[in-house]
């Protein structure tokens, strides 16, 4: 898993940036405008997030067009899927030894 991705995710603006590209690419005036930001400060958050790879570019004639990277997405989705089985394991392992607690399931 990247920091890196971690780090450009901890910014809100940047974070609303993200759910704004999920349903589709959006320049960079249009991004600003949704999120009440001006364009050069939406511009550096989108820079953040294209030094992280979760965001492309596409240059089409005087606009710059950004598009959603799902691969970074889905590394992090992994990372904490990991977590997730653990933390299920261990949730189950409480209520069994709740239902014994509780003489519901004999102690093995």
């Amino acid at each position: 898993m990247n920091a890196q991705t971690f780090n450009a995710l901890a910014d809100p603006n940047r974070l609303n940036i993200v759910e704004l590209l999920i349903d589709e690419p959006l320049p960079v005036g249009e991004i600003a405008k949704k999120l009440d930001l001006n364009q050069p400060q939406a511009s550096k958050h989108l820079r953040v997030l294209s030094d992280a790879g979760l965001v492309e570019v596409q240059p089409v004639a005087n606009r710059r067009i950004y598009k959603l990277r799902t691969e970074p997405l889905q590394e992090l989705d992994q990372w904490i899927n990991s977590y997730r089985r653990m933390w299920e394991a261990r949730m189950d392992r409480l209520d069994d030894y709740l239902d014994v607690l509780q003489g519901k399931k004999p102690l093995n």
